[in-house]
């Protein structure tokens, strides 16, 4: 356990991020009744947040996503990175696939949304300074989606590139000479695109990129 950080005796250290005052000043009201709970500082958007969790050295930080400057996602990673073992609670009204995935892949240990009931929130934080990750439902359902989800969204510009030419027809030998790499280079391409959509050839690759909406008829891709 850090210097500083909280025992079994000692209130949960809270970081209030929100570049809402009446947001922040919600949260705080909501928390800061609670004997178990100690609300340290506050911060309006991104780079305070980052500063002033070096500074308070919270054990939780209620994230916010959307604000001006540095965002959530960035300032929450850089609090991940650094050495003050702190929690990240995101905090939002935005509940899409791409947030989601975005703050969990930056290290947040939970994501909740802000219409979520004070007995919500609180279980939330308790279980974020354990170091259990919580998720609302929304979010749960958008990261099991994303899961789920076939990883063409994973394929690089050049497998694109590929992918487009293979749907035209073009052979091996021909997407060599027009794009100007080796054969060899062009089924490590393919490789990659079989592994990435999970299909074993050119036909069901250029079938999956159909359907994922990767290339359009004709051969163009996104």
């Amino acid at each position: 356990m850090a210097e500083g950080k909280q025992t079994s005796m000692d209130p949960i250290r809270l970081l209030i991020v929100d570049d809402h005052p009446v947001v922040r000043d919600g949260i705080r009201g909501m928390l800061s009744s609670d004997p178990d709970f100690e609300v340290v500082g506050e911060a309006a958007d991104g780079a305070e947040a980052i500063a002033r969790a070096e500074a308070f050295r919270p054990d939780v930080v209620l994230m916010d996503l959307r604000m001006p400057g540095i965002g959530g996602v960035e300032a929450t990673r850089a609090i991940v990175d650094s050495d003050i073992g702190a929690r990240v609670l995101i905090l939002t009204t935005f509940d899409t696939e791409g947030d989601v995935v975005a703050a969990i892949e930056a290290g947040a240990t939970g994501y909740l949304l802000k219409d979520a009931s004070r007995a919500d929130l609180v279980r939330a934080v308790r279980s974020a300074a354990d170091g259990e990750p919580v998720l609302s439902p929304p979010a749960a359902r958008r990261l099991i989606g994303q899961v789920r989800k076939p990883s063409g969204s994973s394929l690089s510009d050049r497998e694109l590139e590929v992918l487009s030419h293979v749907a035209s027809g073009a052979t091996n030998k021909e997407l060599a000479a027009q794009l100007f790499i080796s054969e060899a280079t062009v089924k490590t391409h393919l490789i990659h695109v079989f592994e990435k959509l999970d299909v074993s050839d050119r036909a069901a690759a250029v079938a999956a990129a159909y359907e994922l909406g990767l290339i359009t008829p004709g051969g163009s891709d996104r």
